[in-house]
């Protein structure tokens, strides 16, 4: 394809995501109760196979050709990054810190009981034809399915917790550490699990260390060298393109470095993030990405896990039996465990259950983990189809759970605002609320 035509077409390409995802999330949010986030995810898959590859499979063909994957990869990849930095510019270290041990207890134990299940479950999974390759061994089959179990949507949850009034609230700061924590883990597992597949060692040391270093650095050092950016806003009142342009480098720089020792760029942009000064910088820096980032790049990632989904491949009975059974067991095991953790730590039980709702969304962060491992030949199609139908429902159902068991009492407390009030706010405001 010649560059002029992947232009037009990439174009076209962003108006498709763009309508389809604020259109489906207006429906997710108006009749389904569902953040935007949600009908974002969905409106992804409804543009690859699943629904449009279904109906109109030239179409899908034509708007979506393999020759632009390329492309639309590495704007997803951009645009996840650039959220969580957001993210990060808004993450409040003090709550952090009064909520360390219900965090660390939290995310521990959001790991440990879902690859407790998933010992159980591996060989089982093993024994049915096609759902891993065949040559992986008990032990990979069982660490591959625990971090599937085991993974929270960290950038789901930042726009879940964000849509639901809970951005800076000790809650919403327990459930983002927690996730940050939780999802670190699972991709060292991840690691790991690719090392002993045939990667080498290498892979997992390189991940482990460069992802440790680079936090110490950029979480040590940085706010001080970090510091003359925020005393020049401070005393300027604005935050100027100069400013803006450092930020940039420096996120797009901590992406490449997460990316390169094999973590994911989330996890750079987010730390960055954190390293930022507060105040005015944050807050000029935060007004002039957020509407970009949330309106366009974002819902390009959604639409690039979207393209490589097919639920069709769960119709046949016996294969949905077995994944109503990794879906309750999913669901028990992270979610159970996060809740019993919380109130083991002093959250009173309200608290814990909606730590224990939001902490099961697994959203995209579930899919990137199982297309590398659809990629690396350790699971068949019908295992990714299962695990893509479990990321979608405990993600749909986190929204009317945390509601439940939280949301409408501090709601009707006045501890939370009503829902729909950060919709009225301009985006940049909503991220500061």
């Amino acid at each position: 394809m010649a560059p002029a035509q992947l232009s037009v077409l990439f174009f076209m390409q962003l108006f498709a995501i763009v309508a389809v995802s604020r259109g489906v999330g207006w429906l997710a949010k108006r009749y389904l109760g569902q953040p935007q986030v949600v009908g974002e995810m969905i409106a992804g898959v409804l543009l690859g196979p699943s629904l449009l590859g279904l109906l109109a499979p030239e179409w899908q063909t034509l708007l979506f050709p393999k020759e632009t994957r390329g492309l639309l990869y590495a704007v997803a990849q951009l645009g996840v990054g650039l959220y969580m930095f957001i993210v990060g510019l808004g993450f409040r270290a003090d709550h952090f810190r009064s909520n360390a041990r219900s965090a660390t207890a939290v995310s521990l134990s959001g790991m440990l009981a879902p690859f407790a299940v998933a010992v159980v479950l591996a060989p089982w999974l093993r024994s049915i034809p096609g759902l891993f390759g065949p040559t992986v061994t008990a032990t990979q089959a069982a660490l591959f399915t625990g971090a599937c179990i085991a993974i929270t949507a960290f950038p789901m949850l930042a726009r879940i917790i964000h849509e639901r009034g809970l951005s800076g609230t000790p809650l919403g700061t327990l459930s983002l550490s927690s996730g940050a924590i939780d999802d670190a883990g699972a991709w060292t597992v991840l690691a790991v699990v690719l090392a002993t597949f045939g990667d080498g060692a290498g892979v997992a040391i390189k991940a482990i260390g460069g992802a440790a270093i680079f936090a110490v650095v950029v979480l040590g050092v940085g706010p001080r060298l970090l510091r003359p950016l925020g005393a020049r806003a401070e005393r300027t009142g604005v935050v100027g393109q100069t400013e803006t342009g450092i930020a940039l480098m420096l996120f797009l720089l901590a992406a490449f470095a997460m990316d390169a020792v094999g973590m994911h760029a989330v996890f750079g942009g987010f730390l960055l993030g954190v390293a930022m000064p507060r105040g005015a910088f944050a807050e000029g820096l935060r007004r002039q990405l957020e509407p970009m980032t949330v309106l366009l790049l974002l819902p390009c990632f959604f639409t690039f896990s979207g393209l490589n989904t097919q639920l069709a491949l769960v119709a046949d009975p016996a294969l949905l039996v077995v994944t109503l059974v990794v879906l309750a067991a999913s669901i028990v095991a992270k979610g159970g465990a996060c809740w019993a953790a919380a109130r083991l730590t002093g959250q009173d039980n309200a608290t814990a259950l909606a730590v224990g709702a939001l902490m099961n969304a697994r959203g995209l962060m579930e899919l990137i983990i199982i297309n590398i491992g659809l990629a690396r030949g350790m699971i068949g199609p019908a295992l990714f189809s299962m695990l893509v139908l479990m990321a979608i429902a405990t993600t749909l159902m986190t929204s009317p759970l945390f509601e439940i068991v939280y949301g409408r009492s501090a709601r009707a407390r006045g501890e939370l605002g009503a829902l729909g009030e950060e919709d009225a706010k301009p985006a940049s405001s909503q991220a500061l609320s």
